[in-house]
C-alpha cells in the first residue's frame, strides 16, 4: 500500500471516528434550542414590568432566579411538559398565597410556551435592573428575547463590583467600582474599575430601560482596566467623585483616595485627579492621616450666602469646601457643620484634648460651618444626648423610625435638590435595621443642614445587604418627580451564606415615584 493510501485511510478512520464522538455527544447532551425551554416571566401587579430577583423554586427545591427583565428559562429534564409548582418570593415584593397558604403557583411547563405571574410589590421604590455582573439578561437571550443593552451577558468580563461612584464629566456619564471580580481566577480589579455611558438626551438608553457601560479594558484579557491604582499594599477605593471648573474654564474631576490593609485598616487618604488622556486617576494630595475633616461620600454643590460649595454627604452633609480647584486641594479650606468649638491655637490636633462642645454666653448650643473643628457624626450626638451634654431638644441629626419607638441609625447614602418637591432628598442605607444594611429610607429637608425628619422606608431586604446606595440625578424624569437610585446588592455584613447567583456583589436600579402615596410627607 503507498504512502498516500495509508495517509488516506488514516484520515477516513479519524473522520468517522469525529462524527460518530460528536453524533453521540450531541445525542447525550443536546443544547436546548429557544423553543425547547419553557419562558416564566414574573411581572409587577401594579406596573406591569417584568422584576427582576425573583426566586422560583420547584417542590424538590430547584431553585432559578429571574432576569432583569422578570424571565426564567426553564428546562429540566424530567420536569417538562407537565405540571410543576414554583414558589414564589423575592425581597420586597410578595406573591398571593394559594388555598393551602403556599405563596406559589403550578405551571404546565410546555416547551415554546409562555406564563406570566403577577407578584404584589411592597416596596415603595421599583427594582428595574441590575447595572453590573453576568447574565444580566441571560434568560431573556436563551429564550429568544430582544435586550435593551448591547452586552446582556457579559461585559468587560465584569462578574461583580462593589459600591458605585459617577458624575458626568465632558459630556458623558464617567461610572466607578470598588473591589471588582473576574471569571478567570477569585483574585480579581482591586483598583477601581471605570466605564462611562452616554447622557439620555445625547444618545444614551432610557434610564428605565438600562444603562449601556463601555469599560476601560485590558486589550489583551478584555477585563475591566484598573483607573486608580495608587502606590502602597492594598486595595485602592475611591469616592468624592467631583468635577470643577478651572480657572482657565476647562473641566477637572477629581476623587478621594484611600489605601486598605489588613481588615479594612485605612493607611493613607488624599485626592486623586483623572486623566482623560489615559483614562487613569494621578495622585495629587496625600493628606494627614489623623486630620479629624476630611472629604468622604458622594457630592454635591450649593450656593450659600452667595458663595458655590461642594458639600460631600455621607449620608448627612456634613463636610463642604468652596467649589474651587485650589480650595478643593487644600484640606485647611474644609469647614464642617457642627456643635463642636473649633480648635484653639494651642491644640495641635484633635488629639490633644476632648473636643468642647460650643455654646455662648447664655448657654446656648451653636450649630454651625467651622473650619479647624471636629465633625460631629449621628453616633457622637447620640451618645452626647445619652451622657446629658446636650438635651433631646438641642439634637439636630436624630431621626425618629415611624412606628418602632427607636432612632433611625444612617450609615451610607447621597442627598440632592429635587425641583418637584422643592426639598433636599437623601436616600439612605439603615444599619441595625431589620435586615443588617439591608433597609433603605427617604428622607426630605429644607436645608443640606438638615434636620432631616419623617423617614419612610422604600426598600427591605430579608437578611441581605443592600448598601451605599447612590441617587442619580442625571436620570431624573417629569421635573425630577421620578428619581433613579442603585446599590449594592451582597450576603456582605448580612450574616446570611446563602448567596444569590449571579446578583450577589452587583449593582441593582431603583426608581422612585415620588408621587407615590406613601411619601406624602408633612412639611
Amino acid at each position: 500500500m503507498s504512502t498516500c493510501n495509508v495517509r488516506n485511510s488514516f484520515l477516513r478512520v479519524v473522520i468517522l471516528f469525529t462524527v460518530l464522538f460528536c453524533g453521540y455527544q450531541c445525542w447525550g447532551q443536546s443544547v436546548p434550542s429557544v423553543t425547547d425551554y419553557f419562558a416564566i416571566r414574573v411581572v409587577d401587579s401594579e406596573t406591569g414590568r417584568g422584576v427582576p430577583l425573583v426566586e422560583l423554586t420547584t417542590v424538590n427545591q430547584a431553585r432559578y432566579i429571574t432576569d432583569s427583565a422578570g424571565y426564567v428559562a426553564f428546562h429540566e429534564p424530567g420536569l417538562m411538559d407537565r405540571d410543576v409548582f414554583f414558589y414564589v418570593k423575592s425581597h420586597g415584593y410578595e406573591f398571593r398565597k394559594d388555598g393551602f397558604g403556599y405563596r406559589g403557583k403550578r405551571l404546565r411547563t410546555t416547551p415554546g410556551s409562555e406564563s406570566v405571574l403577577q407578584i404584589e410589590r411592597k416596596n415603595v421604590a421599583e427594582r428595574l435592573y441590575r447595572m453590573t455582573g453576568q447574565g444580566i439578561y441571560r434568560d431573556s437571550v436563551l429564550l429568544g428575547r430582544e435586550t435593551p443593552i448591547a452586552n446582556p451577558t457579559l461585559n468587560g468580563l465584569v462578574l461583580g463590583s462593589d459600591s458605585v461612584v459617577n458624575a458626568v464629566y465632558r459630556d458623558h456619564i464617567f461610572w466607578f467600582w470598588g473591589d471588582t471580580n473576574r471569571p478567570g481566577y477569585p483574585l480579581g480589579n482591586f483598583h477601581v474599575p471605570g466605564a462611562t455611558s452616554f447622557l439620555p438626551e445625547q444618545g444614551g438608553l432610557d434610564p428605565a430601560q438600562g444603562v449601556d457601560l463601555e469599560y476601560f479594558v485590558d486589550e489583551k484579557t478584555g477585563f475591566a482596566l484598573p483607573t486608580a491604582k495608587m502606590p502602597g499594599q492594598g486595595p485602592t477605593w475611591i469616592n468624592g467623585l467631583t468635577v470643577l471648573t478651572d480657572a482657565q474654564g476647562e473641566e477637572r474631576m477629581f476623587a478621594t483616595y484611600v489605601k486598605i490593609r489588613n481588615s479594612l485598616e485605612v493607611y493613607e487618604r488624599g485626592l486623586v485627579e483623572f486623566d482623560p488622556a489615559s483614562n487613569r486617576f494621578e495622585q495629587a494630595v496625600v493628606f494627614q492621616l489623623e486630620s479629624p475633616l476630611y472629604p468622604t461620600g458622594h457630592p454635591f454643590t450649593h450656593v450659600d450666602d452667595g458663595i458655590e460649595y461642594v458639600y460631600f454627604a455621607d449620608p448627612l452633609p456634613m463636610v463642604r469646601v468652596q467649589a474651587t480647584v485650589e480650595d478643593f486641594m487644600d484640606l485647611d479650606a474644609y469647614e464642617t457643620f457642627t456643635c463642636f468649638a473649633p480648635f484653639d491655637s494651642s491644640e495641635a490636633s484633635s488629639d490633644a484634648a476632648p473636643p468642647r462642645l460650643d455654646r455662648d454666653a447664655e448657654g446656648r448650643l451653636r450649630y454651625g460651618w467651622k473650619t479647624n473643628a471636629p465633625p460631629l457624626t449621628q453616633t457622637q450626638e447620640r451618645r452626647l444626648v445619652r451622657q446629658g451634654d446636650i438635651s433631646p431638644e438641642e439634637a439636630r441629626f436624630q431621626v425618629e423610625e415611624p412606628g418602632a419607638e427607636r432612632l433611625l441609625h444612617l450609615h451610607r447614602g447621597s442627598v440632592y435638590w429635587n425641583e418637584y418637591r422643592n426639598r433636599w432628598v437623601m436616600i439612605a442605607c439603615q444599619t441595625g435595621g431589620d435586615s443588617q444594611l439591608g433597609e433603605i429610607w427617604y428622607l426630605e429637608s429644607g436645608a443640606p443642614e438638615g434636620p432631616w425628619r419623617n423617614p419612610r422606608k422604600i426598600v427591605t431586604h430579608d437578611a441581605y445587604s443592600f448598601y451605599n446606595p447612590k441617587q442619580h440625578p442625571m436620570f431624573d424624569d417629569e421635573g425630577g418627580r421620578i428619581i433613579y437610585f442603585e446599590g449594592t446588592y451582597t450576603t456582605t455584613f448580612s450574616g446570611r451564606s446563602d448567596q444569590t447567583p449571579r446578583y450577589d456583589y452587583n449593582q441593582i436600579m431603583y426608581r422612585l415615584d415620588l408621587d407615590h402615596p406613601r411619601l406624602d410627607l408633612p412639611r
